[in-house]
């Protein structure tokens, strides 16, 4: 006999907006042609969890150990057997392994025409000479039965979403790191030189010196976490540099995400933001792991590799570095409430993420005053820029890093538009944002960024000069994994310990410079935050005092 096929269920049912997953139209020039019906795309589906986590958890005052999480805010079970029969119906597959253990997102893959009934949208491909790219416009829709069950769908549209924050010493306009967002759309190649271009130029060693890194200090045991969305490296130029620090050269591994892979080319892209990354963050912590999880640079790919990296039980990473990102508005705000979702996962499970505040000043690259996502997550720190003079262990200068005059770059910092000011920041005196939903400030710390005064790295073979906020992620990445090792404990989510006024002598207040809109001032500012570490003291304010979550008796 026949199989009998089952009545639609939610093919039938009123459509509903997904909330929050309008995407603008695709506006650079481009041939535009229908996606290819019968090609197979994969999603990532983020579907409501059990519970939301408590302000104690997100604020890491209250941590979870992985097995509470999963058991008390893993995917609603009843969420998780309705996308299987919506992904059934309409000819999709879940893919094994999703959700992994304490994740929310559900891969699903398919053809771009089952995918576009499934979720009402219409998928055209953009093209140029050098990319093509999936897009969609408008909003996502869902059968009314999935609503309040779905948080977020990313990966139907592909187009790159973030840009990485380095600036190459005499590089005008960003060209490397344009470059590296861009993919190949209308971004001519940048000309790079051994960068005789700096004013002056330190090693990542030099930098921890100056700012007060104990003397021989440890990372061993610690992984320090790189979320990468492209470009590579070679374990020959990790060798060569960190012979010439004088220290052996680290244990990196790198962990492919979406089908992304360490793939190094030259030094006009990406390499120069991931070489950066790994050489800083190793060389002021001597002895730790580095995981470099490679991802697409797309929402969902950013998405995937900041999950991966928090949920990842072989490698650990304690920190993680994040040196990507693109103004809010440039974001949907269901990619931004799932990215800030996963941050708050991170700190209530222990795990710090410093990431870089821009390179495009108050501005971020936009109209009128932006800041850079996922910077303004309030559960991560925020990392800005300055300008930094000295010799051995003391600075004779440090200043707001602002070269916008020469095309150089200036550092990110303002006032988020859609995420409200943080308790730990109510005695910053934030300025007043733009949108009164938001009001967090922007940066929280700083350190050295300025390509003038820049970090001595090694790029394919080339030693080149870079700064950008991209090195004081890593640079901040480093300081935490050090202070992990000499407190015992993760230090997690940093804000509530060190904007507490007794942390003040862990700061170096930076008072002079503006970034455009902003000036630096006693205090915190939207340029430098709270300013740049003085390691050793700041290092017993990591030691936060938290409580775990008990145990339910049985």
């Amino acid at each position: 006999m026949p199989t009998k096929k089952s009545a639609p269920r939610f093919a039938t049912q009123s459509r509903v907006i997904l909330p929050g997953s309008q995407k603008p139209a695709f506006t650079q020039p481009a041939t535009e042609k229908p996606a290819p019906s019968a090609t197979r795309i994969t999603v990532s589906v983020v579907v409501k969890c059990k519970a939301p986590l408590k302000t104690a958890n997100s604020l890491g005052k209250q941590r979870l150990t992985r097995s509470q999480l999963r058991q008390s805010h893993g995917p609603d079970p009843n969420a998780l057997k309705l996308i299987r029969s919506f992904a059934k119906e309409f000819g999709l597959a879940v893919v094994p392994g999703t959700p992994a253990s304490g994740s929310c997102i559900v891969k699903l893959t398919g053809t771009i025409a089952a995918m576009q009934r499934a979720f009402g949208t219409t998928l055209v491909h953009q093209s140029s000479d050098a990319a093509t790219y999936r897009t969609r416009e408008g909003a996502i829709t869902l059968p009314a039965e999935l609503s309040g069950s779905v948080k977020a769908v990313l990966g139907l549209d592909n187009r790159p979403q973030a840009q990485p924050h380095f600036r190459i010493a005499g590089e005008k306009n960003n060209l490397a790191a344009r470059t590296a967002q861009a993919g190949g759309f209308a971004t001519p190649q940048a000309s790079i030189r051994p960068s005789a271009q700096a004013n002056t130029s330190y090693t990542p060693v030099q930098i921890a010196q100056l700012y007060q890194f104990p003397p021989n200090a440890s990372a061993a045991g610690q992984t320090i976490g790189i979320l990468e969305l492209g470009g590579g490296y070679r374990t020959a130029d990790l060798t060569a540099y960190f012979k010439s620090l004088g220290q052996p050269t680290p244990k990196v591994t790198a962990v492919s995400v979406d089908g992304a892979k360490n793939s190094p080319s030259t030094a006009d892209g990406a390499d120069g933001e991931v070489m950066l990354d790994i050489e800083v963050s190793a060389a002021v912590a001597p002895g730790a792991n580095i995981a470099v999880y490679f991802a697409p640079n797309t929402d969902q790919g950013f998405l995937d590799g900041l999950d991966s990296a928090i949920h990842d039980t072989t490698n650990k990473p304690s920190v993680i570095s994040i040196s990507w990102g693109a103004a809010e508005a440039n974001w949907t705000q269901q990619a931004m409430t799932a990215l800030d979702s996963a941050c708050q996962t991170a700190a209530a499970l222990g795990i710090s993420i410093t990431v870089a505040a821009g390179d495009n000043g108050s501005s971020d690259g936009g109209t009128g005053d932006n800041v850079d996502f996922p910077s303004s997550s309030p559960h991560v720190l925020a990392c800005g820029g300055t300008k930094l003079t000295g010799s051995g262990s003391t600075i004779s200068s440090e200043v707001v890093w602002n070269e916008q005059a020469s095309n150089e770059g200036a550092t990110g910092g303002g006032v988020s538009n859609v995420f409200p000011p943080p308790t730990w920041q109510s005695s910053a005196s934030v300025p007043k944002p733009t949108n009164s939903a938001g009001g967090r400030g922007v940066p929280d710390v700083s350190g050295n960024a300025d390509p003038a005064t820049g970090y001595t790295v090694r790029v394919d073979g080339q030693t080149l000069v870079i700064g950008g906020t991209s090195a004081v992620a890593p640079l901040w990445a480093g300081l935490i994994a050090v202070a992990n090792k000499q407190n015992g404990k993760t230090a997690g989510l940093l804000q509530p310990q060190i904007y507490a006024a007794k942390a003040k002598s862990g700061f170096r207040d930076i008072t002079s410079g503006s970034n455009g809109s902003f000036s630096a001032g006693p205090g915190w500012d939207a340029c430098t935050g709270l300013g740049s570490p003085m390691t050793a003291s700041l290092i017993p304010f990591l030691s936060a005092a938290v409580k775990r979550k008990k145990k339910k008796k049985r």
